[in-house]
């Protein structure tokens, strides 16, 4: 069967992925989903923990042509869009593309540039095309954007906005690795990691199978679930910013995927609260009561899900569900 095909070859690439990246399972499924999803990513974690490691394996894994650009305050909005330049042979201007015209675009470093760039790059990865001298032109499809970013109070960072972040659709941390993980790493090549990655599908198939994707059914009160749970972060007493209604579609976005890695058509309500936390802890701005009494994203996160009930399976197939 053709989906049973899609889900194979989607697995295939996390396989390729975990030969490079060790120990860091659930962050590899959550970056599958929010491609398939046709998302883009935020990796926040400390120096040397093997972002653009994992970033490039996946370009490697999915024949995808990748690009990167490491962001530092000198960076121009034009070394990311491009720039036009006077061909005395033609006698006109000529566009020369920026970085950014690949199918996989890694920002390495993102909170080290300035705002401006910071901005032209997010409004691609919004609008999907690039305006140079007043001409508008699309970007390669699929495009999509890892970014990384040193932890907040890091020299020389500055913080994404709000508004930027929303442009997400999951953050993730690669953490310390546990101490079995870290021998089998140290006892490792560390050249060329990345040999180890196989290109496992192309292009043309990426496309098929997040179109596959965007079909997986989700039934109506697991839509009124994930509604719920955005409803409960504008209202908990502990955040200032809740999820905004585009954090909502990314959550159903990435319950498809998830369901879909899982080898099923349908969404059900725990493949919306396994995603949930990736999906909005970015999105969340605590108050100040919550930072003096020192509550964090993830256990605030746990109390909203905690607050909205789960809808009931009501039938052997899990498509219908009461409340």
């Amino acid at each position: 069967m053709e989906e049973l095909r899609y889900y194979e070859e989607a697995i295939n690439v996390i396989d390729e992925i975990k030969k490079v990246i060790i120990g860091k399972d659930r962050c590899i499924t959550l970056m599958m989903s929010a491609i398939l999803a046709g998302g883009h990513i935020l990796i926040d974690d400390i120096p040397g923990m093997g972002k653009t490691t994992l970033a490039m394996a996946f370009a490697r894994a999915m024949s995808l042509e990748s690009r990167r650009t490491q962001f530092t305050p000198d960076v121009m909005p034009s070394d990311i869009l491009g720039f036009s330049m006077y061909s005395k042979a033609d006698g006109r201007f000529v566009y020369q593309p920026g970085t950014v015209m690949c199918n996989l675009f890694l920002a390495d470093e993102i909170n080290r540039t300035s705002p401006k760039t910071q901005s032209a790059l997010l409004e691609v990865m919004e609008e999907g095309s690039v305006t140079v001298d007043g001409v508008t032109r699309k970007v390669p499809q699929p495009f999509i954007v890892i970014a990384t970013q040193n932890p907040a109070g890091s020299v020389g960072t500055q913080l994404l906005p709000e508004s930027q972040l929303d442009r997400f659709m999951i953050c993730v941390s690669l953490g310390y690795p546990t101490l079995e993980d870290e021998i089998a790493i140290a006892k490792g090549k560390s050249d060329d990691l990345l040999v180890q990655a196989q290109n496992v599908i192309d292009i043309p198939k990426l496309i098929q199978i997040r179109e596959y994707v965007k079909h997986i059914y989700i039934n109506d009160n697991v839509y009124k679930y994930i509604c719920l749970l955005s409803a409960e972060t504008r209202k908990h007493e502990a955040i200032q910013l809740g999820v905004s209604t585009r954090g909502t579609v990314a959550v159903a976005n990435m319950a498809k995927a998830s369901a879909f890695l899982k080898n099923r058509e349908f969404v059900i309500p725990d493949d919306v609260e396994d995603i949930f936390a990736s999906v909005v802890s970015h999105r969340i701005l605590l108050n100040s009561k919550a930072r003096i009494s020192h509550m964090d994203v993830e256990s605030i996160i746990a109390q909203v899900k905690e607050r909205v009930r789960k809808p009931s399976v009501l039938n052997s197939r899990q498509r219908e569900y009461i409340r």
